[in-house]
C-alpha cells in the first residue's frame, strides 16, 4: 500500500530531473520523505557523474544529499569488478569522472587500447564520446579474448531539448561491428535495489521504486519483488505503461502528483 512506503528508490533522469531542471515536487517531496522517518536513494543508471558530482549538482538545486543518498550504476559496476576482475586491468570507455571514481576505488583502469594485461572491456553512457574511442573499444573486443560489460542498457538519456543517445544505443553500435553484447550491471538488474535495501532498514513490502522508463525502471521493481510507481515526466506515455506486461504498480503524471497521493494515504 502506498500509505506504507518508507524507502523510495529514484530514478534521477526523466523523474526528479530533466538536465539541470528540477521537476516540481521534488523538492518537497524528499523533504516529507525525511519528515516521516523514511529515506529517498537515487538509483540511477547515467555514469556520466560521480557520486560526487550528482551531491554537487542536486546542491546546486537546493536539495541537500550525501553518500547515503545513493546507489549508482556506477557503484554496483564497482562491486562487480571488484568481484570478478580484482586486481585486473579494465580498459573503460567512459567519461572522465567515471574513471576518476574507478580509480579512487583501486580499479586498475586504461584507455590505451593496446595494453596487453587488459581483462575486461567496461562501456558507460559516455557524453565525451569520440569515433576514436569507438575504433578502439571494437579493436579490442575484435582481436582478443577478454570480458565485455556495460554500465546500463539505456537507449537514450533525457535532456532539455529532448534525448540523447545511452549507453544501450552505444552498445548497439558497437555490437554491429564486433558480433558481442555486453553483460549490463544497471537497471533492470536488482544489484542497486539490494544494496539499497542492506543500507537501509526498511523492508521490500516498505519500498518503492519510482522511474520514468518500463524496460529499466519498472522491470527492475517486477524483478526484485519491489512495488513500483511509473511518472511520465519522461520517455514513456501512458499507452505503452498500460500495455506492458509487466506495468507499473501505479502511475502518476509527475512526482508532483505521486507526492501528493502519498500525503493523502
Amino acid at each position: 500500500m502506498l500509505k506504507n512506503k518508507k524507502l523510495f528508490l529514484l530514478d534521477i533522469d526523466g523523474t526528479v530531473c530533466i538536465g539541470k531542471r528540477l521537476i516540481s515536487g521534488t523538492k518537497s517531496f524528499l523533504k516529507d520523505i525525511k519528515d516521516n522517518g523514511g529515506q529517498f536513494v537515487f538509483i540511477t543508471n547515467n555514469s556520466t557523474k560521480s557520486i560526487d558530482d550528482y551531491i554537487h549538482s542536486f546542491q546546486k538545486m537546493g536539495i541537500m544529499t550525501d553518500y547515503s543518498n545513493f546507489i549508482t550504476a556506477s557503484f554496483a559496476t564497482i562491486q562487480y569488478l571488484k568481484k570478478h576482475y580484482d586486481g585486473k586491468l579494465i580498459y573503460v570507455m567512459g567519461t572522465k569522472s567515471l574513471l576518476r571514481e574507478l580509480k579512487r576505488s583501486k580499479i586498475r583502469v586504461t584507455v590505451d587500447c593496446m595494453d596487453p594485461e587488459i581483462a575486461c572491456v567496461l562501456v558507460s553512457y559516455d557524453n565525451q564520446l569520440t569515433y576514436e574511442k569507438l575504433q578502439d573499444t571494437c579493436q579490442i573486443l575484435s582481436t582478443r579474448e577478454v570480458g565485455y560489460i556495460a554500465t546500463n542498457p539505456d537507449y537514450v538519456c533525457p535532456v532539455e531539448f529532448g534525448y540523447v543517445p545511452d549507453c544501450g544505443a552505444i552498445c548497439q553500435m558497437i555490437e554491429h561491428a564486433v558480433k558481442r553484447k555486453p553483460q549490463f550491471i544497471g537497471k533492470p538488474g536488482g544489484a542497486m535495489v539490494e544494496y539499497s535495501l542492506k543500507m537501509n532498514h526498511f523492508s521490500k513490502e516498505q519500498t518503492m521504486i519510482v522511474g520514468d522508463r518500463l524496460y529499466t525502471d519498472i522491470l527492475c521493481g517486477y524483478r526484485t519483488g519491489v512495488e513500483t510507481a511509473l511518472v511520465l515526466t519522461g520517455e514513456t506515455t501512458r499507452q505503452e505503461a498500460e500495455a506492458c506486461e509487466y506495468g507499473p504498480d501505479y502511475l502518476f503524471s509527475s512526482i508532483g502528483q505521486l507526492a501528493e497521493a502519498w500525503r493523502d494515504a
